[in-house]
């Protein structure tokens, strides 16, 4: 039963308690009788209990348990009277034992018993112990009238024996007092003194977990037990272990006592610097694994996070399980100690071998090889080469700038590439597939030079100039103060446009053309053949002359 069902009422219980004897004295007689019928069909006996007085008794009272009669006619048998023609012969049995307690009673000890209510009336409960009913005042049953207890178990102190009426009588509400007697004192005793006690865990729960200090339970909610923060209790203690606790708080009205296992020991952030600092490596187990990152304990009442990205240096981390399991040992140095917010982080990768060094020292600049994709990107893919990921850029997939590296590749596809870049301090690779091909630019610079006059069409404007195409995957840059005497404006896509390479670079892959230089190349070129068309007598006059007029 709960304290909220008590009820207490002013009741003279001397005078209920006469009443009730009384009640069960007019009702109740024990004698001895002899049984002269037994009628199987109707399910009784019939007793002669004196007087010329004849009476039923229930065979179900006189059977054993395979259903045999106990006794038969003529046999004596002890039985008390109910009145209306009725007895009982386990009230007998009952009256008899309880007469026997009594006899052997020691008033000088102290009787706490445990039974089950079996029956009410105005005055109080029947309390059973095994066979032996015994009367608890309601007055003294700590019940409410609005609770039925019948059928329930009630723990009760032997507070008055009667021999000559042959009545016991128990207290519930006496035991209850006692108990919210030593729980002040030991509540009292708790909150008064701050110092740790010795507990013992009776029961583990979700949200906590239920301590045993000097008789009384208290909870120790989950975010009470580690200076780490709220924990699984289920992780870090079985039911039956000392634990030291310390009282913060102790509810009356629901009797609910608040401990704290965190509180009884010693906070490790109130002296953190002496403890740990960043660059210190530490042993730590894994003690939960999330797929953001790990938890791990260092131990001290001290818990650190590994995040994903520290676990190893490889970036394709799909899950930190499959790296790492609860309850392994690692080394992990510490990168970040954040007293105000109470927060460790730390890096396993750091205390591995860096996978740019093992690169660089099998790999170089100019070097062949061959990877696997591992993703693909809108500027690229990402080509695993060893150890490391190297980029090979949209502009490094093909001399066709039609393609990039979504058109051209799939996750999993194994390319051969060409190392173009080292960036050891950036830890970055190059990747070039389309330098393992011919270059159309070096091609075209073979029948080009510096001031051939070329014709190509307008491809793309830009705000800095225009493009324009040579041949397949040759292209060139018309800059807009190279464009005149031509307008910017009135430049249109797929117009072809002559002008004079001013520009070119083959290893690069770049090529510039000028209209502007186009007059001046073409007054010099045809200087160039008249002078050697000109005859030796003709004066230089002569010669502007002839050109000029035609």
């Amino acid at each position: 039963m709960k304290f909220e069902d008590i009820e207490v009422e002013d009741v003279d219980f001397e005078a209920m308690l006469e009443e009730s004897f009384k009640k069960a004295e007019s009702k109740s007689d024990l004698v001895k009788g002899t049984i002269v019928k037994i009628d199987e069909k109707d399910n009784l006996a019939v007793v002669d209990i004196g007087g010329g007085r004849d009476a039923n008794l229930s065979l179900d009272e006189i059977k054993d348990e395979e259903g045999n009669n106990l006794f038969n006619v003529n046999d004596e048998i002890e039985v008390v009277t109910l009145g209306r023609g009725k007895v009982s012969y386990k009230a007998a049995q009952s009256r008899a034992a309880i007469n026997e307690f009594i006899s052997e009673y020691d008033a000088e000890q102290e009787y706490i018993i445990e039974g089950t209510v079996t029956k009410k009336n105005k005055g109080g409960y029947v309390v059973e112990v095994d066979g032996l009913e015994f009367f608890m005042p309601r007055t003294l049953s700590y019940l409410s009238s609005k609770v039925d207890p019948v059928g329930k178990k009630v723990k009760a102190i032997i507070v008055k024996v009667d021999k000559d009426k042959g009545s016991v009588v128990v207290s519930r509400k006496e035991l209850i007092e006692r108990d919210k007697a030593k729980t002040e004192e030991i509540v009292s005793a708790l909150l008064e003194s701050k110092e740790p006690v010795v507990g013992t865990v009776k029961k583990i729960t979700s949200y906590g977990m239920f301590v045993d200090v000097g008789g009384m339970d208290g909870l120790v909610h989950y975010s009470q037990i580690s200076h780490k923060g709220p924990v699984n209790p289920a992780k870090y203690f079985s039911e039956g272990d000392e634990v030291n606790v310390v009282a913060l708080d102790y509810d009356k009205k629901k009797r609910h006592l608040s401990l704290s296992i965190k509180d009884a020991n010693p906070d490790p952030w109130a002296d953190i610097d002496s403890i740990i600092g960043v660059g210190d490596t530490v042993t730590a187990t894994v003690s939960n694994i999330e797929p953001y990152g790990v938890f791990v304990d260092l131990g001290e009442d001290l818990e650190a996070f590994l995040h994903v990205s520290e676990i190893s240096w490889d970036k394709n981390v799909k899950h930190p399980k499959d790296y790492l399991e609860n309850g392994q040992e690692i080394n992990v140095e510490v990168i970040e100690v954040d007293k105000e917010g109470r927060r460790l982080r730390v890096s396993l990768k750091n205390l591995l071998p860096k996978p740019m060094d093992a690169f660089a020292s099998e790999f170089k600049v100019g070097d062949t090889v061959k990877g696997a994709v591992t993703s693909i990107t809108d500027f690229g893919a990402f080509v695993k080469v060893g150890p490391v990921e190297g980029l090979l850029h949209n502009q490094e997939v093909s001399w066709d700038k039609s393609k990039n590296a979504k058109s051209e590749l799939k996750v999993g596809d194994e390319v051969e590439v060409k190392i173009i870049k080292i960036d050891r301090d950036a830890e970055k690779v190059s990747l070039s597939k389309k330098a393992l091909e011919d270059s159309p630019v070096r091609a075209f610079a073979q029948n080009h030079k510096n001031g051939s006059i070329v014709t190509g069409t307008v491809k793309d404007k830009k705000d800095f100039g225009v493009f324009i195409q040579l041949e397949d995957n040759v292209d060139a840059l018309i800059r807009t103060e190279d464009l005149h005497p031509l307008k910017f404006d009135e430049v249109e896509k797929g117009q072809e446009i002559k002008g004079v390479i001013s520009f070119i670079d083959a290893n690069n892959d770049r090529i510039r053309v000028s209209v502007r230089r186009l007059e001046r190349q073409e007054e010099r070129e045809a200087m160039e053949k008249l002078n050697l068309e000109q005859d030796d007598s003709m004066t230089l006059g002569d010669a502007f002359g002839d050109a000029f007029k035609k």
